[in-house]
């Protein structure tokens, strides 16, 4: 169709209010959503110390945050996803920081996403008090022990999306550490595991 033809189409389009399309809620957009099974990871990062040149200055910390919306994005080069919160403490973190790391959490680790995924919720050091870890070679990260695959990443993208960011991440090392036990699943609004 010649783009003179469609200039009178577009114009009888109903416009959407903004940031929704025509008809759909947050509540009807969520609960639709929810039907859709979702792999749980952790991601995490170290924050640097806020003067890395005085010996004195406390070190840096490590954060985490509870993640579904992660996904593999391109074999070659390997490209991963995740979606952010805008304003979260990682979105922050990740737009100055340009490594990172995921740990792709097994069902027996709920207890794990739960923690990193509270409201209001306590410091990062406490909540990795009493998880065995180790640091990630390239990102320093932590690298939660027991997960079914680890990751880490540098940034590569970071794209506007609504109220999030879709951070891309080229993958610089992957492992699959542990084979035991099946994935951590996320669906309708609470965490399960296959079977």
């Amino acid at each position: 169709m010649p783009p003179e033809t469609l200039k009178p189409v577009l114009k009888t389009l109903p416009q959407a209010p903004s940031g929704h399309a025509e008809g759909v809620s947050n509540d009807a957009f969520r609960a639709a959503m929810s039907r859709l099974a979702d792999g749980v990871v952790l991601v995490t990062a170290r924050e640097p110390s806020l003067d890395p040149d005085d010996p004195g200055a406390p070190a840096g910390e490590d954060v985490g945050m509870t993640a579904t919306a992660f996904v593999s994005v391109s074999l070659d080069p390997p490209l991963v996803l995740v979606s952010l919160r805008n304003g979260s403490r990682m979105d922050d973190l990740l737009d100055e920081q340009p490594v990172w790391a995921v740990s792709v959490l097994s069902e027996s680790q709920r207890h794990i996403a739960g923690r990193f995924a509270m409201k209001g919720r306590i410091s990062d050091r406490l909540l990795f008090e009493d998880i065995p870890r180790t640091r990630g070679e390239v990102s320093g990260a932590p690298l939660v022990g027991g997960a079914l695959a680890t990751l880490e990443c540098r940034t590569e993208q970071r794209v506007p999306a609504g109220d999030h960011t879709l951070v891309i991440g080229r993958v610089l090392t992957a492992e699959a550490p542990s084979a035991d036990g099946g994935p951590l699943i996320y669906f309708r609004g609470r965490y399960r595991q296959l079977g």
